[in-house]
């Protein structure tokens, strides 16, 4: 049985059951919680795959406020569990703190990078995931005005939105783009509400396809667009099942693969720098039962042509990360 902590507030303290057995490992989950739909979600199925496979139990948390980040950390490498992961940015400057306290304890932070001897930085080319995807919201397109809307307006959400910007334009050099970003703060990842309003905008200045990368906040873009009639894109997990027709694909960010190798290789996990991308497994797009309909074999062909280009190195999408220009669009 998965053991389990639960915070009751932003002042609460972490309860870590004194049976927790040496060496299990852990994980904590951002804000937005771990059923979000989307990207705590995914690290959940990674955690629970590892789990049901292997028999063996994890400990967890769901955090409340940024202020209990190194709290959790720390209680967590008290109690001997090993590796502890991390599902998101945010972490970085506790991590930094609390690594260099526990040298024995192996650490993973997903989607940022903590440069200590013991911690593994998992980082994403979601720009490359989200290039197929904005390739396919420009064939499905009968407006040729797309929409992205993302949730707290940081350069990995960016990354997101000219990744799908250069796929766009390279399916239909003459389509338009409206992006907008839900917030600047934490608050941006778990407001549906916000979502919804966002994608009506869009909606009214002729936007038939939305590509949500926002955490939570995706839920809304994702209803609204259906309740709507017009197509959405999900991210991070496979999000084609909550408006069967209706999300045209979903950018897969394997999230719960990085998960499942740290859970699986416990202590001795490998450290450093790892990218996951098209070319090992990391992202992707997403298709089932639930999308067949809306992407025709013209369209999969396309875009597995440019998938293939882009894991040999043929075609190289440009990554906000590393340049902060945006070819195609504008914030």
């Amino acid at each position: 049985m998965t053991f389990m902590t639960k915070l009751l507030g932003a002042s609460a303290a972490l309860a870590l059951s004194a049976g927790a057995a040496l060496a299990d490992p852990a994980i904590i989950f951002d804000l937005g919680g771990k059923f979000d739909k989307s990207f705590n979600e995914s690290a959940f199925a990674g955690a629970t795959r590892w789990a049901t496979e292997t028999g063996g139990t994890f400990a967890e948390v769901e955090l409340q406020s940024d202020a209990q980040r190194e709290q959790a950390l720390r209680r967590f490498a008290e109690a001997g569990n090993n590796p502890i992961v991390m599902a998101g940015f945010g972490f970085a400057t506790a991590l930094d703190e609390v690594a260099a306290d526990y040298p024995d304890t192996k650490f993973v932070i997903i989607d940022m990078v903590v440069d200590q001897p013991n911690v593994r930085s998992v980082v994403f080319s979601e720009h490359e995931g989200s290039y197929l995807v904005g390739m396919l919201a420009a064939m499905a397109s009968k407006t040729g005005t797309v929409g992205f809307i993302g949730g707290m307006d940081i350069p990995l959400i960016r990354k997101f939105a000219c990744g799908y910007a250069q796929g766009v334009l390279a399916a239909n050099p003459d389509a338009t783009i409206i992006a907008n970003m839900t917030g600047t703060t934490p608050a941006a990842w778990n407001d549906p509400v916000k979502g919804s309003e966002l994608t009506l905008a869009q909606i009214s200045q002729g936007a038939d396809v939305v590509y949500a990368a926002a955490g939570g906040t995706g839920v809304g873009v994702l209803q609204t667009a259906a309740d709507s009639g017009i197509l959405s894109i999900g991210v991070d997990s496979n999000q084609n099942y909550l408006h069967p027709g209706q999300v045209l694909t979903s950018m897969t960010k394997r999230v719960d693969n990085a998960v499942y190798e740290a859970f699986t290789a416990g202590v001795d996990l490998e450290t450093g720098f790892n990218v996951m991308g098209l070319a090992n497994g990391g992202v992707g797009y997403a298709l089932d039962e639930n999308n067949a309909a809306l992407v025709t074999a013209d369209m999969q062909a396309a875009v597995d042509a440019a998938s293939a280009q882009i894991a040999s190195g043929e075609l190289v999408v440009h990554d906000y990360m590393s340049d902060e220009t945006c070819p195609g669009l504008t914030f």
